[in-house]
């Protein structure tokens, strides 16, 4: 994988990683996945981006290079992760939504059946939260350069996709929730069921 291939606008770079392999390393094995669904964030021209009020602690590896993982806490309980795009300083991101694990299903297996009982290996990788769970990558992935040799989480070429990808809104979005800026590969079964933001009644 070539930097400059993730340095475009995040609305072409997006749909390019469908099909890439994302592969993950810990102590405990190697777990990869072909990327089935991303959704793009537009930095400070999109008021769904974290980035989109400036840089904070929080957000700071996005506004680096393109090619390091942003990964974040959310809801307090899971972690979803992106990779950085466009030109170095500008914050735009792809989040991973879903994968087909194609390399190490029995730990993938084993990680996700810790919290959450599943149905079908479809269910492995399906969804942001669980996809950050099959591969092993926590806080400590923040950062991270995919593209560096020998990384522990490395952002690979795979087998591509050369279809016509499907776009819709992006997921449970409070803000900017009507533009299609979410990529799937059509009729994959590991792609992520959509579901709107629903606010939260007062008591």
């Amino acid at each position: 994988m070539r930097r400059s291939l993730l340095a475009g606008p995040v609305l072409e770079v997006a749909p390019r990683l469908l099909g890439m392999v994302l592969r993950s390393t810990t102590d405990e094995g190697t777990v990869a996945v072909r990327l089935t669904e991303v959704e793009a964030y537009d930095g400070p021209n999109d008021p769904g981006s974290h980035a989109y009020r400036g840089q904070t602690a929080r957000n700071a590896v996005m506004f680096g290079p393109p090619g390091f993982l942003y990964v974040y806490f959310t809801y307090g309980m899971h972690f979803c992760m992106n990779v950085v795009v466009g030109p170095d300083s500008t914050p735009s991101a792809v989040l991973l939504r879903a994968g087909e694990v194609i390399e190490g299903v029995e730990l993938a297996r084993l990680r996700r059946n810790q919290s959450v009982p599943m149905k079908t290996d479809r269910d492995l990788a399906r969804g942001p939260a669980r996809l950050c769970v099959a591969l092993g990558i926590g806080r400590e992935g923040n950062g991270v350069d995919l593209l560096a040799k020998n990384s522990p989480i490395a952002l690979l070429d795979g087998v591509g996709f050369d279809g016509v990808p499907a776009t819709g809104p992006r997921v449970g979005l409070r803000e900017a929730a009507d533009r299609p800026w979410r990529f799937w590969i059509p009729n994959d079964p590991t792609v992520s069921p959509y579901r709107p933001h629903v606010p939260k009644k007062r008591a």
